[in-house]
């Protein structure tokens, strides 16, 4: 296996090696202060202001060489400018091809700029992000904080696109100019879509959003689904076979992953009326509800497990499965037995597939398409969210088949008994099981080249397994109220979180630390304070989430007395909002603001969406309900979006592999929530229905505040 580091300088432009940011010094630099600090011979403080100093150096050298680099090519724009002048008094068309050439040479030139640019971050993250593991200690928030935040700051040349902007734009403007638009001048100022006319302009701009984490409405939302792609820009070689690629096997991917999010919502609107029917208080909805959640806990894992060796098995189970959940589901009313309810309902928790969806896309959706692949599973999802109440609201009858009732609580289990049936039939005939062979190949070609799985193309690996309970530890801080171990573990002080060996003249990986997760303790040693922060914030935008939506028919039917047809209606608008917000958060904030600023903000929302819900006065008013609970609903999914494209950058590369994957971890995480947040609302139920509304938002708005907190606290790690 190829060792970071190694992967690094083979990734370097050759003549420009001396300038870039020297990671294998850093290394040695770091074995050295480990050697001193277990002996004792160096003082913890002395340490941090040697390394932060170096650092200083090495960002200085490569930035002065940027700089260089950038007036060369400014130069070379100012003189090919003076030709474009003459050239508009003629009419030489073999000039304007020169001239156009001439431009693409600087944009050929500039790409390689940014790439020197991306690989000096990429080196500088994955330091930072050692020296905390080493030493236990939050040295890249102390570092970022202290340096990117400084009027004078070079580290902000790392990873802002500062000054290349301006090229860019020169860059692009000419090249359009110089298109032949039949004697119109079309500006693109004018027309944006003239701003990228050339496939070198196109490369420019792809190679700046990836140093600048900007985004486009199709990466913000494949983001969703925590499906990562390669850590090195430079890799053109896609170690996923075009053979294990098959289009029929994908859209039945996509068709399991929404036919569940409409199984999983059609009940909503009727859940507490069928309960009641059956002899059960309204607020059982929660249980019923929640009791597929509870099976969901522990089918992702056997799926997951499941997906190491087959795609097709666990499709064809999972649709059985949830065959004859729907089933069970339709028949308690007849039968007036709420335990065949929850059992149809615990069924189709274990008819859960969705780990198999993503790795089916991880796994044979070839690289220059996994993308928008991602995006398909996540808008699967969210029309299946938005279309599985609507189609509750159609279900407005009651009618007899021999002894069979067909009502607005039965249908929906008819409804998707047959859906999975169809379903069922489809997969059988048309569903293409890729070659264990060349699955066995990606996995291996993947670990050799450094490759990795991320919800977006700027993920890189940097998250650090946890602190060993045992080892040396000596306390150390930089401010004066905050001490952390320097030390961690002594028998570990070699590995890198790579799984590289830090020896001064060999970087060889170690196997065991290259091998997928493959039990939970193993998965839960990888949680940095920076992952578990980020899940829970998941934990907590998903039990908001469920809290709105489960309850919907619960509360409007105590406050307004509104009918099936109006909860379905109103819920099936609140997941009609998913795309719409992702569009422009996705195209615009995204691009306006930093990530973890967006992060912040959602948190901060959803609290305020939170708090404008409780029911204090003694009127409850209409407004009240819809305007706080779409401002809860809309905040979370903006909260969610950013919240797993982070977890993607902070999570170790080992989770993005085997049984307890990335993945699996946001999705066990958001179940549980799930699973919470409906026992919450049972529970609730025994204090009485005037109750529940309030009984229920204090648990939200706790996990909340208790979330922007952490976030505080781990805001300068999300650079």
């Amino acid at each position: 296996m190829v060792a970071f580091g190694k992967k690094l300088r083979e990734s370097q432009i050759q003549e420009w090696q001396e300038y870039y940011i020297d990671y294998k010094l850093l290394k040695k630099k770091l074995n050295r202060y480990t050697q001193q600090v277990e002996v004792g011979t160096e003082n913890h403080l002395i340490v941090l202001k040697d390394f932060s100093r170096l650092l200083d150096c090495q960002i200085e050298k490569f930035v002065m060489f940027l700089l260089e680099q950038q007036g060369i090519l400014a130069s070379r724009l100012s003189n090919l400018r003076e030709q474009y002048d003459s050239l508009l008094q003629q009419a030489d068309g073999e000039k304007v091809c020169e001239l156009r050439e001439a431009y693409r040479s600087v944009g050929r030139d500039l790409l390689r700029i940014l790439f020197f640019v991306e690989m000096n971050a990429i080196g500088l993250r994955k330091i930072l992000k050692k020296f905390d593991k080493r030493f236990g200690f939050k040295f890249t928030n102390y570092y970022v904080k202290t340096r990117a935040n400084h009027p004078y700051s070079q580290l902000r040349q790392v990873c802002k696109h500062v000054g290349i902007g301006a090229v860019v734009g020169a860059i692009s403007r000419h090249l359009a100019d110089l298109q032949d638009h039949r004697g119109s001048y079309i500006s693109i100022y004018d027309q944006p879509a003239l701003s990228h006319p050339d496939p070198v302009v196109d490369s420019i701009r792809t190679a700046v959003d990836r140093l600048s984490n900007s985004t486009s409405f199709l990466h913000y939302l494949g983001k969703h689904a925590l499906i990562m792609q390669e850590e090195f820009p430079s890799s053109s070689e896609d170690p996923t076979d075009d053979s294990a690629y098959h289009f029929m096997s994908l859209l039945l991917n996509l068709a399991n992953t929404f036919l569940y999010m409409v199984n999983t919502y059609i009940i909503v609107p009727t859940a507490d009326r069928y309960t009641m029917t059956l002899g059960a208080a309204a607020t059982v909805c929660g249980v019923v509800i929640g009791s597929m959640a509870v099976a969901q806990v522990f089918s992702s894992v056997y799926f997951s497990a499941w997906s190491n060796r087959s795609y097709m098995r666990p499709l064809v189970f999972s649709s059985i499965v949830l065959l004859v959940g729907n089933t069970l589901y339709a028949l308690a009313y007849d039968l007036d037995s709420l335990s065949v309810l929850l059992i149809g309902r615990l069924f189709c928790g274990l008819g859960s597939a969705r780990a198999v969806n993503r790795r089916y896309i991880s796994d044979c959706v070839p690289l220059k398409l996994r993308m928008q692949a991602s995006a398909g599973f996540v808008s699967a999802s969210a029309l299946g969210m938005a279309c599985g109440p609507a189609l509750a609201c159609l279900f407005q009858t009651d009618f007899k088949i021999y002894k069979l009732t067909f009502n607005e609580a039965t249908l929906p289990g008819w409804a998707m008994a047959i859906a999975w049936l169809v379903y069922l039939l489809w997969l059988w005939i048309s569903f293409r099981e890729p070659s264990r062979e060349t699955k066995e190949n990606v996995v291996r070609d993947e670990s050799n080249s450094g490759r990795y799985i991320a919800g977006s193309p700027e993920t890189e690996e940097n998250a650090l397994p946890e602190e060993s309970n045992s080892g040396r530890f000596i306390n150390i801080s930089v401010d004066h109220n905050s001490t952390q171990p320097l030390l961690v573990n002594s028998n570990a002080k070699h590995q890198d979180e790579d799984g590289d060996e830090d020896c001064d003249n060999a970087e060889e990986d170690s196997k065991e630390l290259q091998r997928p997760v493959n039990s939970i303790v193993s998965a839960y040693r990888l949680l940095t304070p920076s992952v578990k922060v980020q899940l829970l914030i998941y934990f907590m935008l998903k039990y908001a989430m469920e809290i709105v939506l489960a309850e919907s028919s619960l509360i409007t039917g105590y406050y307004f007395i509104w009918s099936t047809s109006s909860v379905a209606i109103f819920l099936a608008c609140l997941g009609l909002t998913v795309l719409p917000v992702n569009v422009i958060v996705g195209s615009y904030i995204s691009n306006i603001f930093e990530e973890r600023q967006v992060l912040l903000a959602s948190e901060v929302l959803v609290c305020i969406g939170i708090l404008l819900s409780f029911h204090i006065l003694n009127s409850y008013s209409l407004p009240q309900y819809v305007g706080s609970a779409l401002l809860t609903f809309v905040s979370a999914e903006v909260l969610e979006g950013v919240n797993l494209s982070l977890l993607s950058r902070v999570m170790s590369s080992r989770l993005s592999r085997g049984t307890f994957n990335g993945g699996l971890l946001s999705t066990e995480a958001g179940t549980l929530a799930r699973v919470v947040a409906d026992g919450t609302i049972t529970l609730a139920g025994y204090l009485g229905v005037s109750k529940v509304l309030n009984t229920t938002l204090v648990p939200s708005l706790f996990f909340c505040v208790c979330s922007i907190v952490a976030t505080c606290f781990t805001y300068n790690s999300l650079y």
